[in-house]
């Protein structure tokens, strides 16, 4: 039992969820919330990072499920550690994604990566295929060519051209901590232009705004969260080498399969009869040819077992001729009841019952049909009447 559920609700998964489905989550979350495009409430991203840090690590993850953020801090991991060396939530999702460059100095040189995701059916991932996708990113501005006005940008007086000013905040009696934040004059740009010289293009700001088209091309068989990576394509900003857009795969989920690896998994309804007489059964598969699967009178599919058909499955990525399994999950359906004809024609096909023998003082129970809610209806308010009473007592009667 887990304390506190308050990092799995961040990421909205369950307190038991995987490694691989806390992977897939925060992918999603971090994509949704990145600053870039909610800049509303940054600190979203900030939680989902933190909660990722620490689910994502083991030991971090039991102290957290026995003690909560509290254990955390007091254990000394203090909520935020991931055990990775993470200096930010960025460096995180830079981590994760490949992107923007992992260190300081190099993206002070290369421009950020810009991240996005693309749903994708089961379908498309088998069958391969291309899709158009239409982003909105900045290039530099063909008016100024990137000056941002008439005449060359000043440095920032403010600042003194490092883009960022430090602020000291009071804490208490001889306390205070220092907070280094962008420059407000400059933006963070450590220069500025006079507003008489400004480009009426992009309004000093060097770069403007526009729509691009990217052909993705998906391969047969890739698969979920795999990168499609476009080089060079990201943001333009002056003097820096743009970054690159990269396209995550968001597999959706199929109504008749599942992949697992390179297998399909699929669960086949059958009747009794076709259980203990043979059948045919005809499947459609992701790329639309009909195949057909027999079970030989004599043998018997039992309820849950498995069978698989070999080269039904995922092709392999990079080598899409070989195929993995086709994995089927056999459910029998029984009958709800039977005929007395029915019955006495079976016993005389089936291996006879086991004999049974019944000591002389046993009770005689009745079988009900079990109705899960029938307790919860109970605790809400029927505790009074007769009706409930008989139903929290098992009726027995005597043999």
């Amino acid at each position: 039992m887990v304390k506190e559920t308050a990092y799995y609700d961040e990421l909205g998964v369950n307190p038991k969820a995987t490694p691989e489905e806390l992977k897939k989550a925060y992918r999603k979350m971090a994509l949704k919330y990145h600053p870039d495009k909610n800049p509303e409430d940054p600190e979203k991203f900030k939680h989902i990072s933190q909660a990722y840090e620490v689910l994502s690590n083991e030991e971090k993850r039991a102290v957290y499920d026995q003690g909560g953020e509290q254990a955390l801090k007091e254990g000394g991991g203090g909520g935020g550690g991931s055990g990775f060396g993470f200096s930010s939530p960025m460096d995180i999702f830079d981590m994760f994604f490949g992107g923007g460059g992992g260190g300081r100095g190099r993206r002070e040189r290369r421009g950020k990566d810009v991240v996005h995701q693309m749903n994708v059916t089961l379908k498309e991932l088998y069958n391969g295929g291309s899709r158009k996708l239409s982003l909105q990113k900045h290039i530099i501005c063909p008016k100024c060519s990137g000056v941002g006005g008439k005449k060359p940008p000043e440095t920032c007086p403010a600042c003194k051209g490092s883009g960022s000013q430090v602020r000291i905040q009071q804490l208490g009696p001889g306390m205070v901590s220092q907070m280094r934040t962008a420059c407000g004059e400059c933006r963070g740009q450590g220069e500025r232009i006079n507003s008489k010289d400004r480009c009426r293009q992009c309004e000093g700001k060097k770069v403007v705004q526009e729509r691009k088209i990217l052909e993705v091309n998906v391969d047969k068989g890739m698969s979920d969260g795999q990168k499609i990576m476009f080089s060079g394509e990201g943001d333009q900003e002056p003097n820096i080498e743009p970054g690159d857009i990269i396209i995550v795969l968001d597999e959706q989920e199929h109504p008749v399969f599942r992949r697992q690896d390179n297998d399909l998994l699929m669960k086949m309804n059958i009747t009794l009869v076709e259980a203990l007489c043979g059948f045919q059964k005809v499947i459609t598969t992701l790329d639309d040819r009909k195949i057909v699967i027999s079970c030989n009178p004599g043998e018997v599919i039992k309820h849950e077992d498995i069978k698989c058909v070999l080269g039904e499955g995922m092709p392999t990525y990079k080598d899409p001729f070989v195929k993995g399994r086709l994995i089927i999950v056999f459910e029998v359906e029984f009958p709800e009841n039977l005929s007395l004809d029915n019955i006495k024609v079976l016993e005389k096909i089936l291996p006879p019952r086991p004999q049974v023998e019944i000591p002389e003082k046993a009770q005689e129970c009745r079988l009900s049909r079990f109705d899960p809610n029938q307790r919860r209806q109970r605790m809400h308010g029927h505790r009074g009447s007769e009706e409930d009473e008989s139903a929290r007592h098992v009726q027995c009667q005597q043999s």
